[in-house]
């Protein structure tokens, strides 16, 4: 299978969480800040119930495409859910969890990537 680019990778995620309804779906590109990522994609669900749905449909859909997580934090508490996939990272909140800590702020410098164009309309 091949290889998957990190636009790629954000464009699945994107639209798993859409497809979801996930709330507020952000990507930053840091790939000029950081050597963590590319890309950092944000969204939060209202309950840790939809969190986890959200974290399982795009591992889900990732897999679909041959990609595991190369880690998996925060799935027990559902507040926070971190799905690392190398140049792509998803980041899954609940939504007071979201406001706390801000990543958007954080990473103010980064690129605001234009997602648009993947969000279904409703």
């Amino acid at each position: 299978m091949a290889e998957l680019t990190s636009q790629q990778m954000v464009e699945i995620s994107v639209k798993a969480l859409d497809s979801k309804r996930a709330e507020d779906i952000k990507v930053i590109g840091i790939r000029d800040l950081t050597v963590i990522a590319d890309y950092f994609v944000i969204a939060n669900g209202t309950s840790t119930t939809q969190t986890k749905a959200l974290a399982d449909e795009v591992e889900y859909k990732l897999k679909e495409s041959g990609l595991m997580p190369l880690r998996i934090e925060g799935y027990q508490s559902a507040n926070w859910i971190v799905l690392d996939y190398g140049s792509v990272v998803v980041h899954v909140f609940y939504k007071e969890t979201r406001q706390f800590y801000n990543l958007e702020r954080l990473w103010s410098d980064g690129e605001q990537i234009d997602i648009s164009h993947l969000l279904k309309k409703d």
